[in-house]
């Protein structure tokens, strides 16, 4: 299995939110996934090959073919064993709990993509506006342009991406969280959840394809200047 990426965790960080390919393109590479858009407007959430886009409010529109799109990863996710959640009453009970079954399958230095349809009693979430910038780092803009929201007693789905920690800067060293309601209507990045129940499957991925802008303003960021303070800010909505 591959998963497909376009750019890297770091450039984004940095600001670098100009498109790389369009959703057209990104669709052929995966069909379940996340990501973001041409300077970050508005959250990713790939479900069964259609291209979903949430919105500063948390309302979802399906995505333009010609949308650009600046950072993403997907793959084609392999059928498995599906797993049951039961009530999990927080995100890191979640990922927790997703940490257990693929280091039981011997996968914590693997890279995986999750999918859990579930029921959830809350699910606290974030997306933005977009922003134009060159060097403006993400999280400068997502200080102006985010808006959290909160979604109760809500039925959806739960797209998940693991990286492991040596890996980190290419994307978000661990689990990364996307929401899109069963309705297609509501989504977001994911800080919080209080889930009832559950139902997913995870895939393990051994190979990677990156797809790096071909620009040349991309040659002029010093990638690993990010932070892990600065990842886990974004990450989790909180400030400093």
């Amino acid at each position: 299995m591959k998963i497909y990426q376009v750019s890297t965790l770091q450039a984004l960080m940095l600001g670098y939110s100009k498109a790389v390919i369009s959703v057209s393109e990104l669709l052929r590479h995966g069909s379940i996934g996340l990501g973001t858009f041409t300077d970050v407007d508005g959250e990713m959430i790939v479900l069964d090959g259609i291209c979903y886009r949430a919105m500063e409010h948390g309302d979802v529109v399906i995505a333009e073919p010609e949308r650009g799109v600046p950072f993403s990863t997907v793959c084609e996710m392999e059928q498995s064993a599906p797993i049951e959640f039961g009530k999990t009453k927080c995100i890191d009970d979640l990922k927790l709990s997703l940490n257990n079954t693929i280091d039981s399958h011997f996968g914590l230095n693997s890279m995986h993509m999750a999918r859990i349809d579930g029921e959830f009693e809350l699910v606290d979430a974030r997306s933005e506006s977009g922003y134009e910038s060159v060097h403006i780092d993400l999280k400068t803009i997502l200080g102006k342009t985010q808006r959290a929201f909160k979604f109760e007693k809500i039925k959806g789905t739960l797209v998940c991406v693991y990286f492991p920690d040596y890996m980190d800067g290419i994307n978000a060293s661990g689990w990364h969280v996307h929401f899109l309601s069963e309705d297609k209507k509501h989504g977001g990045h994911v800080f919080e959840i209080n889930m009832l129940s559950g139902k997913g499957q995870i895939s393990k991925i051994n190979s990677i394809e990156l797809k790096l802008p071909d620009e040349p303003v991309f040659d002029t960021y010093a990638l690993k200047k990010v932070s892990k303070d600065a990842v886990k800010a974004v990450e989790q909505g909180k400030g400093d």
